[in-house]
């Protein structure tokens, strides 16, 4: 049992950015056979995070945090709230967040996120004083500055403070090295520079543009790099590696496996599924659990807007 719980999370990690859907399929699986270990509700909740199964991401990240006393994934739970249309409870898990426990990366991304959920709410101007915080302005450029300053820029925007707006969008730009956000196109757009290209080119670009501020975009990465070999699964206890609590699931809802169509261990007899052969080759298999990219950034549009930034 161990070792097909761990294919499926390493079917999750190598799917979760090509096909999120069937990623969450097989992290489903996985809860389906050992619901009370937390690395395996993490993968589910961020698995669906990925794949815009909202109510499930909230309901299994709030198990992982209940299971190992954490909160690292606060604002992809306020992420999730505000894509429900809840802004209201986006804005009340930032409020009571506890900051001295909080990684500063994360507190961010919760004030990007409580930020938009004010847009949401028509307090434009409240959202653009919320990320007026000191580490907008600091020389020093950390992982999160470009998200941060972007997501400034379109709070300024979306106020009418255009001149602003794009002075900001240049420094994010100017940090964002790694492409996080679609800053450098903001700006052109703003400049009236319009850059002609093939369908493939455009689409390629709403993947890269799922900008700060827009829900679905919350970095969601696991705790740690998820490197849990099947050998490790094999000590637990069979009561812990046991089906699973379906408790956190909205009543009367079909689990996304069966959703998605994908045969789950036991309406496959017992057998282990397909994408047992993806796994690392040699030795037990090892899951590196990767839930870093793809709703990551801006779709070009208003960064506060709901849907896929």
């Amino acid at each position: 049992m161990a070792e097909t719980v761990a294919r499926h999370l390493v079917a999750t990690g190598q799917l979760i950015d090509e096909d999120p859907a069937e990623a969450l399929a097989h992290a489903m699986a996985a809860r389906r056979l050992a619901a009370r270990i937390s690395a395996v509700r993490e993968a589910v909740g961020l698995a669906a995070y990925h794949a815009g199964e909202w109510q499930t991401a909230l309901a299994e990240l709030r198990t992982y945090h209940r299971m190992t006393g954490l909160q690292s994934h606060l604002a992809v739970l306020a992420d999730c709230e505000r894509a429900l249309g809840r802004p209201e409870r986006a804005i009340d898990l930032f409020r009571g967040a506890d900051r001295a426990k909080l990684d500063p990366a994360m507190g961010i991304e919760l004030l990007i996120v409580a930020a938009g959920a004010r847009g949401d709410l028509g307090q434009k101007e409240a959202a653009v004083a919320m990320l007026q915080v000191p580490e907008l302005t600091a020389d020093a450029a950390e992982p999160w500055t470009a998200r941060l300053r972007y997501a400034y820029a379109d709070a300024l925007l979306a106020v009418g403070r255009r001149e602003e707006a794009r002075e900001w969008f240049s420094r994010a730009a100017d940090v964002d090295a790694d492409g996080q956000t679609d800053a450098a196109e903001r700006l052109l757009e703003l400049d009236g520079v319009v850059i002609e290209g093939d369908e493939d080119d455009d689409e390629t670009a709403e993947e890269i543009a799922a900008g700060p501020g827009t829900p679905g975009a919350a970095p969601a990465r696991p705790d740690a790099n998820l490197t849990v070999a099947a050998g490790d699964l094999a000590g637990e206890d069979q009561d812990v590696l046991g089906e699973g609590e379906e408790d956190d699931l909205a009543p009367g809802a079909a689990a996304p496996d069966e959703q998605a169509g994908v045969a789950t261990d036991e309406q496959a007899g017992g057998e282990q599924v397909a994408p047992v052969d993806r796994a690392v080759p040699g030795g037990a298999p090892q899951v590196e659990f990767r839930a870093d990219a793809p709703a990551e950034q801006p779709t070009g549009g208003d960064g506060s807007e709901p849907g896929q930034r």
